[in-house]
């Protein structure tokens, strides 16, 4: 499935309240099957859609949302319950309990409750709230894919500096990608956004840390506007509201920018891509560092290496991060190291790297094991004699080959 979005322009306040009216609407259907699940054991997806046709009888309101959109609520129901199932299933500590959504901000529409001009410029909506006819802005490969892709599903997305309308089309995207037989490993940091087993890093920009000040100063408008209890709330208070959301909307699309031109970047110049996947909800609650964690970004960046690897068809691995930087590189003797000590100095075998290189070398390491291929990294800081760089030299090419067939036939 291909997801395209386009902002809606061009429509009244009324046609805006309507569209708020039908997200609120879809927020009910949806709470509603998750209570009608918690009442009732043994509910199946077929008992919430009969549940929709007994909310939109009962309710005038539910009546007005497409048919097809209180669908599209109720499976959004059902996909939290099945989920929680399956994490049950395998027995995860956190089972993810459904919880009802306070603060929803999408409709989903399926195949009616909508329909597209023919220049694919605007959208009217059909259901019984009476949002019209709204403009369409958005880029030419959206534009493209609007005229030649069929569209399953259109999404009405809220958000703070607008309306938008996400349009998902029965495609998958496939590309042609360059193999280079090339393989890295990433170890993720805060120090280095991301250190590969040749000591090349990246640096994160920390968008966040950036606009701290921005951010403060919103919030602290906001917090004046309205006091619970003494003073309620304005309109004042609201374009307030928007434009702290703007701040942060801004900082989301900097983050997953980023994401995306890195992972990209990454992908399209190695065949084999070995990443660290870390338990990130464990690391935040270190309280000194998780406004560091979360301004890095670490999962949006690995899922966005996996999105173009399947895209590509390359070879994207995650690996358990347990003693990758304890482990020595060269010997495997474990060093024991504290969070500050950014060199990795062996005591067995006197190598002196940096920490995070080290840790990318046994990502790698582990990547290529489970690609069942053996890597053999040359070791740092060691006199060798002329024999030992011959076997050295021999050992690299090999790998070498071995790789490039990786790159050729299994990738």
């Amino acid at each position: 499935m291909i997801v395209r979005e386009a902002k809606l322009l061009n429509g009244s306040k009324e046609q805006y309240q309507a569209i708020d009216s039908a997200i609120r609407t879809a927020q009910f259907i949806r709470n509603k099957a998750v209570r009608y699940w918690m009442d009732n054991r043994g509910v199946g997806k077929v008992d919430l859609y009969s549940l929709c046709k007994d909310l939109a009888r009962k309710f005038a309101f539910a009546l007005k949302l497409n048919s097809a959109a209180r669908q599209a609520s109720a499976e959004r129901a059902w996909a939290s319950i099945s989920s929680f199932y399956s994490r049950c299933k395998k027995q995860e500590k956190k089972k993810g309990y459904p919880k009802f959504k306070k603060h929803c901000r999408t409709v989903e529409y399926k195949v009616s409750g909508w329909k597209l001009s023919p220049d694919c410029k605007s959208i009217a909506f059909t259901d019984g709230f009476g949002i019209g006819t709204l403009a369409i802005y958005c880029n030419a490969q959206t534009r493209e894919d609007l005229f030649r892709l069929k569209i399953n599903r259109v999404r009405v997305v809220k958000r703070a500096d607008g309306y938008y309308a996400q349009f998902c089309f029965d495609a998958d995207r496939k590309e042609e990608g360059e193999y280079t037989g090339n393989v890295v490993g990433l170890d993720l940091g805060l120090k280095y956004f991301t250190k590969d087993q040749n000591d090349n890093a990246i640096i994160y920009p920390q968008f966040l840390r950036k606009s701290e000040s921005r951010l403060k100063k919103a919030q602290r408008r906001v917090s004046k506007k309205c006091i619970k209890g003494k003073k309620p709330q304005s309109n004042n208070y609201h374009k307030a509201r928007i434009r702290l959301g703007k701040v942060h909307l801004k900082i989301t699309r900097q983050r997953k920018d980023w994401a995306i031109k890195q992972a990209r970047c990454v992908v399209h110049s190695n065949d084999v891509v070995v990443y660290e996947d870390l338990k990130i909800l464990n690391m935040v609650k270190n309280h000194h560092l998780a406004k560091s964690i979360t301004d890095a970004s670490w999962y949006q960046f690995t899922q966005w290496l996996v999105y173009y690897g399947k895209i590509w068809e390359k070879c994207v691995v995650g690996v358990s991060p347990n003693y990758t930087s304890l482990d020595c590189s060269n010997c495997g003797h474990r060093v024991k190291k504290s969070l500050s000590n950014r060199t990795h100095s062996c005591s067995s075998c006197g190598v002196e790297i940096c920490r995070d290189t080290n840790a990318a070398i046994n990502i790698l390491t582990k990547g290529m094991k489970v690609l069942g291929v053996e890597w053999n990294n040359s070791t740092f800081g060691q006199k060798e004699s002329a024999s030992q760089e011959e076997k050295r030299g021999e050992k690299t090419a090999n790998t070498i080959d071995e790789q490039s067939d990786i790159a050729s036939g299994l990738l």
